[in-house]
């Protein structure tokens, strides 16, 4: 009996040793651990949400925001929204659970935001919106990054307004806009607006929604060749909507104009007296210019990333940033010495 009680205190203080040692490895893993993350995370960590990866432009401005956190020792943890709102909501609360120091998005539509920000204002992470404008408190957020679309609505009428100075007669305008609700349309198409609203001969015949696609463009060129046809109307200089033809096309993107040409190469058209307005300024598009196939292409310059790292180091200083900081663009117009253009670089 008593060799039995001497086993069983020999088992116990060996599982008490052992549940010592555990303990003590345990805590001295924590430790490490809690360590080599604190040394890990000394980076700022940016959650950045982009809208995806529709154009050659866009492609750019993500590259541009990587470069730039790359140069200024900025970890970023990246999510491609493929032009899904749904998608960036759950990114943007992916990014509060990680606690990133900071958050940047662009918006693919103007509304829907206001819950995610307000989690991401209760958690302390700051937040910048970049290219496209929201519809939200301004207490939401830190400050706006991108394009004056409203400005770039104004050059684009006032290169028109001086193309068609010498015109008395009707000018009829096709609009080809982007994303549906999304503030960069609504810029755009008011900016034009209010710079052709001081002449009555200027009239929008027509707007419909190219989703910025350069398929949805070529769909658009090809459904008005389609009807001319139809309809025994079909010109291969011209173009028609509804029987009235169309003098200005005004495209709120590069990829839906340059769609709008592959239909005109595809049907052997060649539309010279039609004038075409396009934005964002790719490099397809100046060499369209340059071969007198566009007349004006208004830039929406995609390099923000260094703008970007600068204002997300002073949000997560602690530190205001402006409401709203404008990218410098330039407009490209047939009137131009194009050997002065120099490679766009995307």
């Amino acid at each position: 009996m008593k060799s039995k009680t001497k086993i069983s205190l020999v088992i116990s203080v060996c599982v008490l040793f052992f549940a010592i040692l555990s303990t003590f490895l345990a805590i001295i893993f924590i430790q490490f651990g809690s360590t080599k993350s604190e040394k890990n995370t000394s980076r700022l960590i940016l959650g950045f949400s982009q809208i995806g990866s529709e154009s050659a432009w866009r492609t750019r401005n993500t590259q541009s925001i990587f470069e730039a956190a790359e140069a200024n020792g900025i970890q970023i943890l990246f999510d491609d929204a493929q032009q899904k709102q749904e998608n960036q909501l759950k990114a943007i609360r992916s990014f509060i659970v990680y606690q990133v120091d900071v958050i940047a998005f662009v918006p693919i539509v103007e509304d829907g935001w206001d819950n995610v920000l307000r989690e991401a204002k209760n958690a302390n992470i700051p937040v910048i919106i970049v290219d496209r404008q929201i519809n939200a408190p301004e207490s939401l957020y830190a400050g706006f990054l991108g394009e004056n679309s409203l400005e770039e609505g104004h050059k684009a009428a006032q290169y028109l307004l001086k193309k068609c100075a010498g015109k008395s007669s009707p000018v009829n305008i096709l609009e080809i806009s982007g994303t549906e609700n999304s503030s960069i349309v609504k810029g755009r198409a008011n900016g034009f607006r209010e710079g052709i609203a001081e002449d009555s001969k200027f009239n929008i015949i027509h707007s419909e929604n190219g989703d910025f696609l350069r398929s949805r463009g070529k769909e658009i060129a090809e459904n008005l060749i389609q009807k001319s046809r139809d309809s025994g109307n079909f010109k291969n200089d011209v173009l028609y909507f509804d029987e009235k033809k169309i003098d200005v096309i005004f495209s709120h993107n590069d990829s839906m104009t340059l769609g709008l040409l592959d239909s005109f190469a595809n049907y052997g058209i060649n539309p010279a007296d039609t004038i075409i307005i396009s934005f964002d300024a790719e490099q397809k598009s100046i060499d369209a210019l340059v071969g007198k196939k566009l007349n004006c292409v208004v830039e929406c310059n995609p390099n923000l990333g260094e703008m970007l790292m600068q204002l997300v180091k002073q949000v997560a200083a602690g530190k205001s940033i402006p409401r709203i900081t404008y990218n410098e663009e330039k407009i490209f117009t047939e009137y131009d010495d194009f050997s002065k253009y120099e490679p766009r670089g995307y």
